[in-house]
């Protein structure tokens, strides 16, 4: 088998059953992209903690999380086909103002602001109650 038979033969078309392609796709260079808004892993801990227990109270049954150019979004919802009752949103923009961290209700409203997020997360912690002893 020659070199240009052995060429011919590995290169495979799309849709040939193999699941494989040719087609390169070019990147944008490192330079021109954009880069997006992300939770990192101790952000993402701290509410998926909230949510681990709002989840357990019956609560909250679905979330979704919105990386965009410019906020990052953890949003929580009753059921998957309402909107969404709280958005957790990163905004680093507002980070040396406001703070980067917020809190926003179904009606746009925003409960809690602030630099840091465990701080944020604490408009979800519940109200003590006094419990009468029998």
């Amino acid at each position: 088998m020659s070199e240009d038979d052995s060429h011919k033969q590995s290169r495979r078309e799309p849709g040939d059953g193999t699941g494989r392609s040719d087609t390169v796709v070019s990147l944008p260079s490192r330079g021109h992209s954009f880069e997006m808004v992300r939770f990192d892993r101790r952000e993402l801990d701290q509410i998926l903690r909230i949510y681990s227990l709002m989840v357990g109270a019956g609560e909250w049954r679905d979330y979704a999380i919105d990386h965009l150019k410019d906020r990052a979004v953890f949003s929580v919802f009753r059921r998957s086909s309402e909107i969404p009752l709280y958005r957790i949103e990163k905004n680093p923009k507002l980070a040396r103002r406001q703070g980067a961290y917020s809190v926003i209700a179904a009606s746009g409203m925003v409960l809690k602001r602030g630099h840091e997020l465990s701080n944020v997360l604490k408009v979800f912690d519940k109200p003590l109650r006094i419990v009468a002893s029998n």
